[in-house]
């Protein structure tokens, strides 16, 4: 990915500058409408915060000279994802919330397994650094290993390739992992020779079940292969609207096997959304049948 280059007449940068409400107002617009991220201005200060960075790697001297350097001299197509980097929200642990795993190893796979499939397919669509599909994986791994059940694959996305490189490295601090059950930990994680270092990484075996990949969940059609038996989009709807959220998980149901299983967070709800999905548990759901549709996938 290139950075743009400083041009040799830009002024000094300053480091006191601030963000125009005309140019948080575009760029707002323009986030919105890539990634249904909403930007209300009470945001304006989170935002010039985190673009203070992309100006200092930049040499950008002021906000107004990036901004009309993305939006009015061409330069979004290198600047784009570095952007997006800057705005997306990454918040994310191993297990957190937990019951949601406890359901999973309880009640879905039993239930795919009893089915007859002979390797599962799982997507965490909204994967930030890795946590979500690891945990996974973690789960996955342990039934499988427990009961004889079947393979599984992972696909995890996610819209910042920053985060989709941490991910794919498997790297994390020491007291991240503080979840992860004990027995999990011994079996599915390194601990750094170098105890001071304070790192560990997921295990090779696990890594090898997940493969990482773009994905923005704002587009018309999801490329993710076949249609997938267990689907988690949590804690990522809830700064989409309404309206978003609908048409999001329109299209996450097309790509779900019928019977298969979505999660979505706690804080998140399909009520009053017209989708194929009886409640399994609180914000988990079960694919039903309705009339054919054309897929997406």
């Amino acid at each position: 990915m290139l950075e743009i280059p400083r041009p040799a007449d830009l002024p000094p940068i300053d480091y006191e500058d601030r963000l125009s409400q005309r140019n948080f107002r575009r760029l707002a617009a323009f986030i919105f409408d890539y990634s249904g991220i909403k930007m209300p201005e009470t945001k304006l200060t989170m935002l010039e915060g985190r673009l203070r960075r992309r100006l200092r790697a930049t040499g950008f001297g002021s906000f107004d000279a990036y901004c009309d350097h993305v939006f009015d001299e061409g330069g979004l197509e290198n600047e784009l994802y570095h952007l997006v980097d800057a705005v997306t929200t990454n918040k994310t642990d191993f297990f957190r919330e937990p019951n949601h795993f406890e359901i999973l190893a309880d009640h879905v796979l039993p239930h795919l397994a009893a089915s007859g499939q002979r390797q599962l397919r799982v997507w965490s669509s909204a994967c930030s650094i890795g946590a979500e599909p690891y945990t996974l994986a973690m789960v996955l791994n342990d039934y499988m290993e427990r009961t004889g059940a079947p393979d599984y694959r992972i696909l995890a996305t996610d819209l910042s390739c920053e985060v989709l490189e941490k991910a794919h490295r498997g790297i994390y601090p020491t007291e991240m992992l503080e979840p992860v059950p004990a027995p999990f930990f011994s079996r599915y994680v390194m601990v750094a020779k170098d105890r001071e270092r304070g790192e560990v990484r997921i295990s090779p075996r696990l890594r090898a079940k997940v493969g990482f990949a773009r994905l923005n969940l704002m587009d018309e059609t999801y490329s993710i292969g076949s249609l997938m038996h267990i689907i988690f989009c949590r804690n990522v709807l809830i700064y989409f609207d309404k309206a978003t959220q609908t048409r999001v998980l329109a299209r996450l149901c097309q790509c779900l096997e019928p019977g298969g299983f979505l999660f979505i967070g706690h804080s998140e709800s399909i009520t009053g959304m017209n989708l194929p999905l009886k409640t399994l548990a609180n914000t988990v759901f079960q694919k039903v049948p309705r009339c054919p549709e054309k897929p997406v996938c």
